[in-house]
């Protein structure tokens, strides 16, 4: 029986052999780590619901990547466990106070396999599907009602991380400043961009100021879960930090965290080995991509446009519905006296107290409009809008490629072609040997220059890869947005029709009452019905 020292506590003594003998067939050799992508091969092959694999992966801290042996231990606790039909979460290891069980997972010989699957893969090559990319982190940015601030107003936002179940605040210039990092941390990858500060200059009110502001929290909310979401920012100390600290100096320790670690090429194990993994022909791949992407990108925005128009329609709807409900309740309590004309005056009369209370009516169904517009806003345009904050980001890194990277490469190797003329010169004229060796000097300088940008246009090229199918593996998104545009449709006309049906009855008792009026064409096509008796009126 392996022993515990306290509850909840895994270490090397408490678990059973069989999670060092999992341990030793996953761990690369190396650095006595496992890499994630065979800890999520590894998940696949527990048979487990996706969304009980994604809960387990979302409790199991990774590191660059991989995970520590204790990391792995937790993981598979929490595997054994949810394979016995428990819902895995930290508590759930904390308050286990027995032996943790086996997990299945197959033959240990197989295990060895992912692992030897992993080291012959291409680095190159993204093994990710939506699934696990959505899964990685929900990260909520909420309004704080009140502006802080003695003298100058601000506006706060909470921002909480169901990755690291932790809530804190931040203003903007706390996003800027992250924003500002990521881009100098990660150069050649796909930053997305940051709403604008401050209102543009015009006509001000306090409507525009509420729009506006609702309008950036929820750009902010995009911005902040496709980095917490990313395969390469999601592991980074910059992003935990920025989801995590709770001190008042969040600016201050993002740029220390940066300062630990420089940019990506400085820290990446395989920077200098870019061109070994690249295709030949990865100009040509780059190309056909950004072209397709680019066509992607424009039916997508027509897509929003459309989208966003039906939500303004909705809403528009449901301020029409709920006034036409109100001028109903006007003309019904008009006081002025009805002057005797015979049966039609008595007609009037009698009708136009009912139709006070129509205004009831309408004011639900206009309820029900507005809901349907917000649903079409929160469902469909914001993951439009999400995908499209994306295809922007990747539109802004093949700019950035080509005009930062390869610019830098051209401008150097200009220099360099300079220097090398002034050389012959100064050879050829036999000035000083001092001279002559300073050029030298430099000469070598910028050769070693020319020789880093080279790294760095191949690394640059490797990520851009890297990112086009990251670009891909959002693409399935579509079919989600397609059934939320579908199922709120069909909610939306379901509970308006509804109202409607039940309306009809009452508008039919009205102008077909007791007082022998004729009825206008308000009855259903569908046979006769009765009329409920607390509709009618005398």
């Amino acid at each position: 029986m392996t022993v515990r020292t306290m509850e909840g506590d895994i270490s090397e003594g408490s678990v059973p052999p069989y999670y060092r003998e999992v341990y030793e067939a996953l761990c690369s050799k190396k650095d006595e780590r496992v890499q994630g992508d065979v800890f999520q091969r590894l998940l696949s092959k527990t048979d487990l619901p996706c969304a009980v694999q994604n809960q387990v992966a979302e409790h199991v801290e990774f590191k660059d990547g991989f995970l520590s042996k204790v990391s792995l231990y937790k993981a598979l606790a929490l595997i054994a466990l949810a394979q016995q039909g428990k819902q895995p979460s930290p508590k759930l290891l904390e308050n286990y106070i027995q032996d943790f069980p086996k997990p299945e997972l197959g033959d240990l010989k197989e295990l060895q396999v992912l692992r030897m699957q992993s080291s012959t893969e291409n680095p190159l090559v993204l093994s990710l599907s939506l699934t696990q990319l959505l899964g990685r982190d929900v990260v909520q940015v909420e309004l704080i009602p009140e502006k802080k601030g003695l003298f100058l107003k601000h506006v706060e936002y909470e921002v909480t991380s169901q990755r690291f179940h932790t809530s804190v605040y931040r203003r903007y210039s706390d996003f800027d400043v992250f924003h500002e990092l990521l881009l100098q941390r990660f150069a050649y990858r796909m930053v997305p961009a940051l709403p604008p500060k401050r209102m543009l200059k015009g006509v001000l009110t306090s409507t525009s100021e509420r729009e506006f502001i609702e309008g950036r929290r929820r750009a902010l909310r995009r911005f902040i879960n496709l980095v917490a979401r990313h395969p390469f920012f999601s592991e980074d100390d910059l992003v935990k930090t920025f989801l995590t600290f709770s001190g008042s100096d969040v600016q201050n320790k993002l740029r220390e965290s940066f300062k630990k670690r420089g940019d990506e090429f400085m820290t990446c194990k395989i920077a200098t080995r870019a061109k070994e993994h690249l295709p030949a022909d990865i100009q040509a791949q780059f190309a056909v991509s950004r072209e397709l992407i680019r066509n992607i990108s424009s039916s997508f925005q027509r897509l929003r446009d459309r989208a966003e128009r039906m939500a303004v329609r909705s809403i528009e709807n449901a301020t029409d519905l709920l006034m036409f409900g109100r001028d109903l309740s006007a003309l019904g309590s008009d006081s002025a006296p009805v002057p005797k004309l015979g049966s039609a005056s008595n007609t009037w009369g009698a009708l136009r107290q009912s139709l006070k209370g129509l205004s009831v009516e309408f004011a639900v169904l206009a309820d029900k409009a507005a809901q349907q517009g917000k649903r079409e806003e929160d469902d469909v345009v914001e993951k439009l809008n999400l995908f499209l904050d994306l295809l922007q980001s990747y539109k802004d890194l093949c700019e950035r490629h080509e005009k930062g990277v390869l610019h830098d490469h051209h401008r150097a190797l200009q220099k360099y072609s300079v220097m090398k003329r002034q050389m012959m010169t100064a050879t050829v004229q036999t000035k000083e040997q001092v001279s002559v060796e300073q050029l030298e000097s430099r000469i070598v300088q910028q050769e070693n220059a020319i020789l880093t940008m080279e790294l760095r246009n191949y690394f640059s090229l490797f990520c851009l890869h890297q990112e086009t199918q990251l670009i891909y593996t959002y693409l399935p998104i579509t079919s989600s947005i397609l059934a939320a545009f579908v199922s709120s449709q069909i909610q939306g006309h379901k509970e308006m029709s509804e109202i409607w049906n039940d309306l009809q009855p009452k508008l039919n008792c009205l102008f077909g009452g007791s007082n022998g009026a004729p009825s206008p064409p308000l009855t259903p096509h569908r046979g006769d019905w009765k009329v409920p008796a607390a509709f009618c009126t005398n």
